[in-house]
């Protein structure tokens, strides 16, 4: 997961400043903005995915509420696992 957000960031960097270059064009900043917050929501679902899994080892849930939470998160979920 930290290897997407590490490419989702550097493609946001990379088509940022190659606007910047071009005369700042609106469609760059939107691409480079849309690839940040899809980096954000997929970091956002791999911390739930985390507290569910500990959860679930923890005994605070059982398995039948594991699989509906997990099934839940991955239906949220841009890049399906």
């Amino acid at each position: 997961m930290k290897k997407l957000l590490l490419v989702v960031t550097a493609m946001s960097l990379a088509l940022a400043s190659g606007c910047e270059t071009r005369g700042g064009s609106a469609v760059g900043g939107a691409l480079g903005g849309a690839a940040v917050g899809v980096g954000a929501y997929e970091y956002s679902a791999h911390r739930q995915m985390k507290q569910l899994e500990d959860d679930y080892k923890a005994g605070r849930i059982d398995r039948r509420e594991y699989e509906i939470r997990k099934n839940q998160i991955e239906k949220g979920s841009i890049l399906q696992r």
